[in-house]
């Protein structure tokens, strides 16, 4: 596998290089990331450290044409990867169609691992635009949660991966307008139950643009669609999106012992979001989103997270809340405060988060989870985690 994945990427930097007519840019970064984690099942606190770094590159061989590389490798170090079972199998990413990651050693404190998740060729002429390979197609509208992500849904907690991971698909756009389209997008995965395929029109009205989504996911039908605008200046954003009922059986010895039905009872699959946001003339920002989760659980919400995620469904929960705030106290620093609220457990998880520009391309980011609530609820089992990280661009 690591033999495979090296090829490729030498094979494509051997190409870059020898086209002496073609132009190559490139970026990255360098991450340092200490977290200091507490969970209520251990009595021990883990202290690990990440050494994390990504090179992106574009290769533009002719007018029309841009061909992409993106892969990051990660070394993990620390009482995590000492401790817990498997643990390279835990921070090995989803693959798509091809396998394009590989761990490079997995020792008893220490773990190093790289991944492709960006490799594309782009084509555009006139109205048209083709992207093929691995890609992030993002279709959501709202900044917290995107049931209408079907091919890359996000994870808002992971705030360390800033580029979200990509699909091995096929994507065609038709402009019809300087801001509509329509898009068509078919990710084939490696068995039937992975198909994705899904068409996208894009319109604008009333100084609104609206997504109109209807497709195939994990042999189920969808359909939905998004909008984005304002409201006396305040951005407002909204999602919706309806799927066939799940032919699959879910079990677990926990719904028998606590007497629970699945999520799905053979009901269609039904969420909304509703999303705003403002910026105050000083810098003062807030954010507020609301999803329903119609198929979503009340009670003992923990027990429902692999079904939740075997459904694409954001969260077990029914209802959830997001509330934001942050603040811009200097050029050169940044303050926020997020928090997700579960109102039917009344459990919550709290982010706070603080940003400061050291030198030019040398930034240091601290923040945490934490977690509380009762026991089996949704976020009521999983502790608090402290980092500090620094990261420097080029």
């Amino acid at each position: 596998m690591q033999t495979k994945l090296l090829s490729v990427v030498f094979f494509l930097f051997t190409v870059n290089s020898s086209a002496q007519l073609s132009s190559i840019d490139y970026n990255g970064y360098v991450k340092y990331l200490f977290s200091s984690s507490k969970y209520l099942s251990i009595d021990d606190r883990f202290n690990d450290h990440l050494l994390h770094t990504r090179l992106n590159t574009r290769w533009y061989p002719a007018p029309s044409l841009t061909a992409a590389l993106e892969f990051r490798t990660r070394i993990f170090y620390g009482e995590s990867v000492e401790k817990i079972p498997n643990y390279a199998d835990l921070i090995k990413s989803k693959q798509g169609l091809i396998n394009l990651d590989a761990v490079l050693w997995d020792e008893e404190s220490s773990i190093g691992y790289v991944e492709v998740d960006r490799l594309w060729l782009d084509w555009v002429k006139d109205d048209w635009q083709i992207t093929l390979g691995r890609q992030r197609i993002a279709w959501g509208t709202s900044w917290a949660w995107n049931p209408t992500d079907l091919f890359n849904p996000k994870a808002v907690l992971d705030f360390d991966y800033e580029e979200l991971p990509g699909a091995d698909a096929v994507r065609v756009q038709y402009y019809t307008g300087p801001v509509t389209k329509v898009e068509l997008a078919v990710s084939p995965g490696r068995n039937k139950e992975d198909l994705i395929a899904a068409g996208l029109l894009s319109l604008n009205q009333w100084n609104y643009d609206f997504n109109l989504i209807a497709g195939y996911k994990k042999e189920r039908w969808v359909v939905g669609g998004g909008w984005v605008g304002d409201i006396l200046d305040a951005g407002f954003r909204g999602e919706v999106l309806v799927s066939q009922a799940s032919n699959k059986e879910f079990y677990s010895q926990f719904y028998q012992l606590y007497n629970l039905d699945p999520l799905t009872k053979d009901k269609p699959i039904f969420s909304f979001v509703l999303s705003g946001d403002y910026t105050f003339p000083n810098s003062f920002y807030i954010h507020t989103e609301l999803l329903y989760n119609r198929n979503g659980t009340d009670k003992y919400a923990s027990f429902y997270r692999q079904e939740a995620v075997e459904l694409d469904m954001l969260t077990p929960a029914r209802w959830s809340i997001f509330q934001e705030f942050s603040y811009q106290f200097t050029p050169l620093s940044r303050g926020g405060i997020f928090a997700i609220y579960n109102p039917d457990d009344k459990s919550y998880v709290i982010v706070p988060s603080a940003s400061y520009s050291i030198i030019a391309n040398l930034d240091l980011y601290l923040t945490g989870l934490l977690f509380g609530g009762d026991s089996l609820t949704e976020f009521g089992d999983l502790g608090s985690s402290l980092f500090f990280r620094l990261k420097y661009s080029f």
